[in-house]
């Protein structure tokens, strides 16, 4: 692996640079979870695209630049350097994306892909179910084959982006008579068909962050199937690597709280317990550590390798060094890392806690930690169920 960029790559970050530093919005967005913010969100991903710069290592007929995956994460380094707005359709690119790059048809991939990239169409996840969480294996929710389209009935819940999003991407049941991970189809389903309803969850903030879906016989086309009816799981699979082992935690985003961290803790230094420090300077180090574990990980793809189970090992890396971060953050302002940020008191605080709140979930959702150790011990260490 060479760690020096090419004089291409800096060229493409002097652009990247100069392109964020005239659009990114003066003032924060609101939150993505609530309806003005989605909007708001949606626009800034329109100039994203218009620009060139929505999801770079897409061919440029699906609305990216044709970049690889080295330039990506360039243009990453460059997306938290300039605070720019999260990504309100990250589910989409980042998750369903690389999945109908692999799996879709031509058709599939002309129709999907450029709606995608400049969020004319956000996307949802749904594969939990109420008694199906980080097993995804115990799916229930089926779609039934009735001629040219399916027939789906059940529930799907914790869909991120639910609330607001326009489809779902999710696993369900096309034999009913299956058991496990078999006769499980990954089937794409527009949220504003009848016999769909969608029922926002509120976080603690009282924003709706997730949703759960009810699907009562509504009618989905057959040519919604992504992949081959009844390998549903292999599909989910390779997008479950893409979500805890490259595409969705890109290190920039470590690295960028983990700096933050640092310049906290040199303002607050005199009034630190001296045991901070060594936390702080553990999670930069951390945080170091993923970002060249990635380009290590990018440089074996780039070489035609694949994500396989390694990726647990990242997303237990990645989540635990996250809560790290934001407990560490917490621990040096004290009785002010609870306040909100726009509390009287609250400066310099930042959105330490909101970071905090969210962290706290990340090892649970793709996939719990738990179960992430399961897969190490059985696919990478080989010991016994």
């Amino acid at each position: 692996m060479d760690l020096r960029y090419t004089p291409e790559q800096e060229a493409f970050r002097r652009e990247a640079r100069a392109w964020l530093e005239r659009n990114v919005p003066k003032q924060p967005l609101h939150s993505f979870d609530t309806k003005q913010g989605f909007e708001e969100h949606r626009e800034w991903e329109k100039k994203l695209h218009a620009g060139g710069f929505a999801m770079v290592p897409w061919p440029v007929e699906y609305g990216g630049r044709g970049a690889d995956l080295l330039e990506w994460l360039v243009f990453e380094e460059e997306y938290y350097r300039a605070e720019a707005p999260g990504r309100v359709n990250q589910n989409g690119i980042f998750l369903l994306g690389p999945t109908l790059m692999e799996y879709g048809t031509p058709a599939q991939k002309a129709r999907y892909l450029p709606k995608m990239a400049s969020s004319d169409e956000v996307w949802a996840q749904g594969w939990s179910e109420p008694n199906a969480g980080s097993d995804m294996a115990a799916i229930q929710a089926t779609a039934i084959r009735e001629g040219d389209h399916y027939r789906i009935r059940g529930q799907k819940t914790w869909a991120s982006r639910g609330a607001f999003a326009h489809w779902m991407f999710g696993l369900f049941r096309t034999d009913p008579e299956s058991k496990r991970h078999q006769g499980l189809s990954f089937i794409l389903v527009p949220l504003d068909l009848p016999g769909v309803l969608v029922r926002p969850i509120r976080k603690l903030n009282g924003k709706a962050a997730f949703a759960e879906v009810f699907f009562d016989g509504a009618r989905v086309p057959a040519e919604n199937l992504l992949g081959p009816e009844g390998d549903g799981w292999g599909v989910a699979m390779s997008t479950a690597g893409f979500e805890r082992g490259l595409m969705l935690r890109s290190p920039a985003r470590f690295q960028s709280t983990a700096e933050k961290l640092v310049a906290l803790y040199r303002e607050n230094a005199e009034r630190c317990d001296a045991s901070l420090r060594r936390r702080v300077v553990e999670c930069w180090i951390a945080a170091e550590a993923y970002t060249l574990e990635t380009y290590r990980t990018v440089s074996r793809l780039l070489a035609g390798g694949r994500i396989g189970a390694e990726a647990s090992l990242n997303k237990i890396f990645w989540s635990e060094l996250d809560l790290r971060m934001h407990e560490a953050a917490l621990e040096i302002l004290g009785w002010r890392g609870e306040l909100l940020p726009e509390a009287e008191l609250a400066t310099g605080v930042g959105a330490w806690l909101d970071g905090y709140y969210f962290a706290l979930a990340g090892p649970i959702y793709a996939g719990t930690n738990e179960i992430q150790r399961n897969v190490i011990a059985e696919r990478l260490l080989g010991l016994p169920r």
